[in-house]
């Protein structure tokens, strides 16, 4: 059985995976958006499914807003004493941790472990009777990056027992913007792997000592070399049932997001080296795909589609900020109110979103509106930090289709034009232009004449969305419901 990367086409950045027993685990970056921390499993690395969140909303008042590009950057997870950690920073908050004895089932609320802003990426590790916490830094938070840092913290992590971080390794000269460090124990040597030099151009470290407080050296271990796989940034090392190993790691694509590629990984002379040994490159060079690391066949994948016929909304679907009550329900569709927000779409919260998950595509929903006040709305929309959007929309006592442009500086308007049936089909059509794509939209049939490109938003791709609400301020009831999502 052969597998070809990208093993997850989506925007799941900073992946994490640990195995237990025959099963994978990952978990991955949400930023801003909830429910947040996609939890998702795999019996063979190459098949995935997804499963859960760590949590339901971010339990910081603040969060009910749109706070694009906070939130929970880069969580770690680690199995210790029967018992499931994850481990999620919040640059402004803290380092928080949740647990579980069942991924797929509740996870513990956040607690704080480390408060205060700027240590970002932890990763635990066990040892001797001792935990210890690897850590990054983020530049904009706390002044300074390219180090890694190490706290002790209490077992069951509850508690750290460091007054402060100790920097084990700068890697200022060497491996610059050093960050996401993953925690190992392998032989005599504790490593860190830790991606270097930046999102796009950058490349994956190891760091090793006998001591978890150094010194310790630093081999690179797999670089882009001659390939197209960009990066290769922020990911994790696994362990195989056969005793073999394997590296797990996201690829930057501007706009469609940071997509996950699986990697082999070998042993020589106390180092990892991942990806294809070559003897030109002092690396690892990225594969583009090939044998399955376990010889286990599944059914397992992501939902693209919803035809929200279900009793809970699908775990595709996240908001940019935390849920408010009314927002939604299903029943015939789903049913979206149309919560009065006069804000420009990209600060609307009851925006639900969803990843893209082809190179080229085509999305369509169907709108049934319901509108009871002038300035109701509902519509579909590519979001980034420039979107486009078509929604249906309430004007003088009638429902219009309009066409809109925006960016953080406002909204252009290219059409206004009467809704002459009772629900509305709109399709967005996205094109690929290798790691970038343009889109237009259809409606009812009819290709609209303008064109836009695809743009990623804070540290996270373009998604899909759709949204209801008022925009003159009203509530008096409206909705709209969707009757499906597709992607053809």
């Amino acid at each position: 059985m052969r597998y070809t990367n990208p093993v997850v086409d989506g925007d799941y950045p900073d992946p994490d995976v640990i195995r237990v027993g025959e099963d994978f685990y990952m978990v991955v970056s949400s930023f801003n958006y909830t429910p947040g921390v996609p939890v998702l499993h795999s019996r063979n690395l190459v098949e995935w499914e997804l499963i859960n969140h760590v949590f339901d909303e971010i339990p910081f008042e603040r969060f009910d807003k749109v706070c694009e590009g906070d939130g929970a950057w880069a969580p770690s997870i680690r199995y210790h004493n029967g018992k499931f950690y994850c481990v999620i920073p919040f640059p402004d908050e803290g380092v928080y941790v949740s647990e579980t004895t069942d991924p797929r089932g509740k996870w513990s609320p956040l607690r704080c472990l480390i408060d205060g802003k700027g240590i970002i990426d932890p990763c635990p590790i066990w040892t001797d009777g001792k935990c210890y916490l690897a850590v990054a830094f983020a530049k904009s938070r706390i002044g300074f990056n390219s180090c890694i840092g190490l706290y002790e913290v209490s077992e069951d992590l509850t508690e750290c027992l460091s007054e402060s971080y100790t920097i084990i390794y700068d890697g200022q000269k060497d491996n610059p913007t050093i960050e996401g460090p993953k925690f190992y124990k392998h032989g005599e040597y504790f490593y860190i792997l830790a991606p270097a030099g930046g999102v796009k151009r950058g490349w994956q470290t190891a760091l090793r000592s006998k001591d978890v407080y150094g010194p310790y050296e630093s081999k690179v271990i797999l670089a882009q070399n001659d390939s197209s796989i960009n990066g290769p940034h922020q990911g994790a090392l696994v362990d195989l049932p056969d005793g073999k190993w394997a590296f797990i790691h996201f690829q930057d694509l501007n706009a469609y997001g940071r997509i996950v590629n699986l990697q082999p990984a070998v042993w020589q002379g106390d180092w990892v080296i991942c990806g294809e040994v070559r003897d030109e490159f002092p690396a690892g060079t990225p594969v583009y795909g090939g044998e399955y690391p376990v010889k286990v066949k599944t059914r397992y994948r992501i939902p693209e589609s919803d035809n929200f016929r279900g009793k809970k909304l699908s775990l595709i679907w996240q908001t940019p900020a935390n849920k408010g009550e009314g927002w939604y329900s299903l029943g015939g569709g789903l049913r979206l109110n149309c919560v009065p927000s006069e804000e420009l779409l990209n600060a609307v919260p009851q925006v639900f979103t969803t990843k893209i998950t082809r190179a080229s595509f085509v999305a369509e929903v169907k709108i049934e509106p319901h509108f009871t006040c002038d300035g109701d709305e509902a519509g579909f929309v590519l979001t980034g930090e420039e979107y486009a959007y078509v929604c249906v929309c309430r004007q003088n006592g009638e429902n219009y289709i309009k066409l809109r442009y925006g960016d953080a500086d406002g909204e252009e308007r290219f059409c206004n034009m009467p809704m002459r049936k009772k629900k509305v089909v709109i399709k967005i059509i996205v094109e690929n232009h290798y790691h970038d794509f343009d889109y237009m939209f259809k409606v009812n049939g009819e290709v609209l004449p303008y064109a836009f490109d695809g743009k990623a938003g804070k540290w996270v791709g373009a998604k899909l969305g759709v949204y209801a609400r008022n925009i003159a301020g009203e509530s008096g009831g409206g909705f709209a419901k969707f009757k499906y999502f597709k992607i053809k």
